[in-house]
């Protein structure tokens, strides 16, 4: 096993016990994440980590297939929530994406459908307007605006 792919390991089990100290401990100083609610730069990575397993008092998650080499690996996880805004369950299948330096993390972009995900989630608005360019720019607006004032409670 490649020294990242331990990294990658250590950060999706931090990830299983909701640490999400040991989770931003991955990630190197100048590091970059990306899906399709947040695009985020620093310690604003490890601040929607401290978030997310906050709020997830029933996140399921399991993670296999990673592979890493000196410059990029990959991982497939799962994630089984109940989404907080409107009370519905959630099962996401994610492709997680990685690059390295000084043995951190230094991108992360994690790819899921978010029509798959605004169906579960959002209900019959994600039905019907999941596909659209119209709802993502709006949950990610809505995504950004919850780290926010999560940030600024935090200090």
């Amino acid at each position: 096993m490649t020294s990242h792919e331990e990294l990658l390991h250590r950060f999706y089990q931090a990830f299983q016990r909701r640490d999400h100290a040991a989770m931003a401990a991955c990630y190197h100083s100048e590091a970059t994440f990306e899906d399709p609610a947040f695009r985020l730069r620093g310690s604003e990575i490890g601040a929607m980590w401290h978030m997310l397993c906050t709020r997830g008092k029933d996140l399921r998650l399991t993670y296999n297939d990673i592979q890493a080499d000196e410059q990029q690996g990959r991982a497939t996880w799962d994630a089984h929530y109940t989404f907080g805004q409107t009370g519905r369950p959630v099962h996401n299948h994610i492709r997680a994406h990685f690059t390295f330096r000084d043995g951190l993390i230094l991108s992360h972009r994690d790819e899921f459908s978010f029509w798959r995900w605004s169906r579960q989630a959002l209900g019959p608005v994600g039905w019907l307007l999941g596909w659209t360019p119209w709802l993502q720019p709006k949950v990610r607006a809505t995504a950004r605006q919850g780290l926010d004032t999560f940030m600024a409670r935090r200090g």
